[in-house]
Formats: C-alpha cells, sequence, structure tokens
C-alpha cells in the first residue's frame, strides 16, 4: 500500500507519515525542504520503516504531476494521499499583506486541489483510492488574526468534499481531519512567552475563542491516528466526512 504524505518533514505531516508506515504502508514523504525532508526520512527509515522521500513543491503544478509520476515509477500504484502541508500567517485581515494571503492560498488549498488532480486521474482508472485532507477547526469556525488561513483551509475542505462527490462512483474516498491546536511549530510560533500554552487551554474571551474542553493541547499523533482510521477499510463506508481532533475547543460543531 503505497501512501503519499505531503507536508512530512515535520509536525503533523511527519506524525502522519510515522503512524501510516507502523501500520504497514509505504510511505512517500512530500516536502519542499529538502534537508528537513532527509533527516525526518533517516529517522523513520533508522527504525526500520518503508519511507522514501521526494522533494517537491506541492505549489507547482508540473511538479505535483512529476512527483507523482516518480513516486508511482519508483514506489509502485498510490493507494492513498494525505494532504498535510500548510503555512500559518497571522494577523488581521485588513492588514495582510497580498504576499501572505496569496501564499496560504498556494500551499494550504491550490497545493491541495494539484495534488488530489495529479492522484485521483490515476485511481480514478484502477476504481479506488482514499484522500484525507489535514485541514482546520478553524475552516469552520472564525478566529480573529486568522482569516486568511481559515479562508485557505475552508477551501480545501469543500475542494475535497466536492472532488469526494465526483469520484465516488469509482470507489474513491475523501475526507477531512481538523485539528485543533497541536503542539507543532506551527502553533508555537503563535505564542509570544511561555504563558502561550495555558492561553491556549484557557481560551482568550476577548478574541472570542474558547479553550479546550478536555484540558490538554493536542499531538499530532493524535491527528495522524485520526488520519489512519479514515484511510483505514474500518472506515471503508466514510466519504465526504469531517473528523475533528480537538479536545471539543469547538464543542462538536
Amino acid at each position: 500500500m503505497v501512501a503519499v504524505v505531503t507536508g512530512a518533514a515535520g509536525g503533523i505531516g511527519l506524525s502522519v507519515a510515522r503512524v501510516l508506515a507502523e501500520a504497514g504502508h509505504e510511505i512517500a514523504a512530500v516536502d519542499r525542504r529538502q534537508a528537513e525532508l532527509a533527516e525526518a526520512v533517516a529517522k523513520l527509515t533508522a527504525d526500520g520503516l518503508a519511507v522514501t522521500g521526494f522533494q517537491a513543491d506541492v505549489t507547482s503544478s508540473e511538479r505535483a504531476e512529476s512527483v507523482v509520476d516518480d513516486i508511482e515509477r519508483e514506489l509502485g500504484p498510490v493507494d492513498s494521499l494525505v494532504n498535510a502541508a500548510g503555512v500559518l500567517r497571522t494577523g488581521d485581515a485588513r492588514h495582510c499583506a497580498d504576499e501572505d494571503w496569496d501564499a496560504m492560498f498556494a500551499v494550504n488549498a491550490a497545493g491541495v486541489f494539484r495534488m488530489c488532480r495529479a492522484v485521483v486521474n490515476r485511481m480514478v482508472p484502477r476504481r479506488g483510492g482514499v484522500i484525507v485532507t489535514v485541514a482546520s477547526n478553524a475552516a469552520g469556525t472564525p478566529r480573529s488574526g486568522m482569516s486568511g488561513y481559515a479562508a485557505s483551509k475552508a477551501a480545501a475542505v469543500m475542494l475535497t468534499k466536492s472532488l469526494g462527490l465526483e469520484v465516488a462512483k469509482y470507489g474513491i474516498r475523501c475526507n477531512v481531519v481538523a485539528p485543533g491546536s497541536t503542539d507543532t511549530e506551527m502553533l508555537r510560533s503563535m505564542w509570544r512567552d511561555e504563558s502561550g500554552p495555558r492561553a491556549t487551554l484557557n481560551g482568550d474571551l476577548g478574541a472570542y475563542r474558547l479553550g479546550i474542553p478536555l484540558g490538554k493541547i493536542g499531538q499530532p499523533s493524535d491527528v495522524a491516528e485520526a488520519v489512519a482510521f479514515l484511510l483505514s477499510d474500518k472506515a471503508g463506508h466514510i466519504t465526504m466526512a469531517t473528523l475533528t481532533v480537538d479536545g471539543g475547543a469547538t464543542l462538536g460543531v
């Protein structure tokens, strides 16, 4: 079983690659950061896991197509795709620079589209496959200072679900995992001082942001296990769905 994981050099993507490899998938780890990707692959393979790195920028249509060609030539037909690559730029919408807005949509939305298109057009003739997009609970809940990120993730959610409707007749399932605050570099970049973790847990009423009812910050493995479930046969009758992994931060909405 060949699984493509984008954003695999760190954070949630790296955890997804590990969990899927431990479950028996052969992993094509994709990331644009070549040095970080090589380091991640070295750690995983040192643990005896079947992981191969492929450097690629998912914002490039040409490279998205060519990297999938490379993966299928080297590893075999792609059975599943996990879109875990993502970027975050914070700040109020009215002060958001064009380049920040464009960067988020290029990776979080257009990158998902390009990788989905490249993979699903190879899955259709084989009449089977699974796609999971790692989005965010911000895709369905307004967040001050995160408008571009939330909008780009919302676009990725609806793309994934609409694609799922189109390709269901070919036996291809498309689902979304929506993490909340998860212990990654992206989350830590939003903390200004040592009070950051506690503020995340408690929430910020001034920003209309709830805390986390379970009283803990999510781990990348929490998200990875949800992805693994949706890729598995146990989720064989689930498509066009969102599995939220946020400790209750959005109250199940």
